[in-house]
């Protein structure tokens, strides 16, 4: 499946049908960008169902690291499918959990001993996460930050707070999450500026959360992304999180990182985190760990696990079909020397939106690491007024013009291909793009 061709206007008439019939017949709660139904894939080009063909720029949501349809994840899933397809790894035993749980404990930072747990998707690691560090720490509060998401089901929606329809109607949420500021420079809430503020966003969470109103002691764990997701890919300075780690160490509150859509090779390196020199207590894994198959891990420092047998548990998570694509997965990125092309297209797609910024009136930042790129798209330079009219005309541009995209945050375009991606391929999705934002700068 080579290149891109759109061979009629999209969305055509079986994609319209598709589109009225999911409508008609699944729930309103799922939001989506624009009425692309896939067909088929392979690699980073997609096909609807009237034969349009795109480059990928989403992944699945920063999902399919591999691509779509990666050959050793499908040989992986169909050997495992032929000897059982499920046996509830909370109830019996089998081994590829073993060596998954090995392999993780081998990616992820830190050298001291650890322990896994397995669940379905990234809310149930993080609900997994919340219930360890309550329970370990005999504390009831969490910290979080403006602008976070960790998930939709009632614990890790209470840790979200990326945008109100999220949790507007589901009040009363869990009690004790603070939630404090983020350090997004380019819109930074003090008005100050990076490195003169001498990252006060820290010094602001001691001076006004732990000596005012909330008693650290009280503080289970701290929720991190290393870099924001659905916040709108936003990059932490340099020297943030060590100052950050410090505090809650000082504190004993436990750092939970979530690596859901930042982590398996995304950003050059397996996780984010390991950008900013700090080792996390707990780190949660999703998304692209199976390569779309639905699993999730929770690997924490081992003493963390003090939970006793019955205190969480689920059917379904570590299903043995999808820990062998797990495992398929790891072994492509390292064999496919994947972190090492997602840190090299990635600088490339850098450089190139870099130089679309300096041209385009209306991009206002770009920002990100390895394949973890956002755009901000604003009204005009000077007064970083959000322009989400604008983001979504040149998504909507580039669908049309045979590059699938998203945004996140209020305005930000979202690049968050698969690792497979070529800078050939790069370099034509940002060729079209760019002819968006043009188009979006008329206006």
């Amino acid at each position: 499946m080579q290149g891109t061709k759109i061979r009629v206007e999209p969305p055509g008439e079986k994609a319209k049908k598709i589109v009225e019939e999911t409508q008609k017949y699944l729930s309103p709660s799922i939001q989506r960008n624009y009425p692309f139904v896939i067909k088929q894939g392979k690699g980073a080009i997609l096909e609807d169902v009237d034969g349009n063909r795109y480059i990928d720029m989403n992944a699945g949501i920063a999902v399919l690291a591999l691509g779509t349809a990666p050959d050793p994840v499908v040989k992986a899933i169909e050997s495992q499918a032929r000897k059982f397809i499920h046996y509830s790894y909370t109830d019996f035993y089998y081994e590829n959990i073993v060596t998954l749980a090995k392999e993780l404990i081998k990616i992820t930072p830190g050298r001291f001993e650890k322990k896994v747990y397995y669940g379905n998707s990234g809310a149930e690691a993080v609900e997994a996460a919340i219930k360890l560090t309550r329970y370990h720490s005999k504390r009831p509060r969490f910290l979080a930050f403006i602008g976070a998401f960790h998930g939709r089901t009632m614990g890790a929606v209470s840790l979200t707070a990326s945008k109100p329809a999220q949790v507007r109607g589901f009040s009363p949420l869990l009690s004790g999450v603070e939630h404090v500021p983020y350090p997004y420079c380019y819109r930074c809430p003090f008005h100050m500026s990076y490195p003169e503020c001498n990252l006060y966003c820290v010094d602001y969470i001691k001076e006004n959360l732990f000596q005012k109103y909330v008693p650290p002691d009280e503080v289970a764990a701290a929720f991190i992304e290393p870099i924001q997701g659905e916040g709108g890919y936003v990059v932490p300075p340099d020297g943030y999180f060590k100052k950050f780690f410090k505090l809650m160490k000082d504190n004993e509150i436990i750092v939970v990182d979530d690596e859901v859509q930042a982590g398996m090779g995304r950003t050059g390196k397996w996780f984010a985190i390991e950008h900013f020199g700090v080792e996390p207590d707990v780190i949660l894994v999703a998304k692209a760990l199976a390569s779309g198959l639905p699993l999730s891990a929770l690997v924490s420092r081992a003493e963390l696990m003090s939970w006793p047998p019955g205190s969480h548990a689920t059917t379904f998570g570590g299903n043995p079909v999808a820990v062998e694509a797990a495992i398929a997965t790891i072994d492509t990125i390292r064999k496919m020397k994947l972190l090492d092309n997602a840190e090299k297209v990635g600088a490339y797609m850098m450089k190139r939106l870099k130089e679309i910024e300096e041209k385009h009136e209306i991009v206002g930042d770009v920002r990100g690491k390895g394949l973890m790129i956002g755009a901000e798209i604003v009204k005009n330079k000077k007064s970083k007024e959000p322009n989400p009219a604008g983001a979504n005309k040149i998504v909507e541009y580039s669908w049309k013009h045979g590059v699938l995209l998203i945004t996140a945050g209020i305005s930000t375009l979202r690049f968050a291909p698969p690792l497979i991606i070529t800078e050939d391929l790069a370099e034509k999705a940002l060729d079209v793009i760019e002819e968006g934002i043009k188009e979006a700068g008329k206006n």
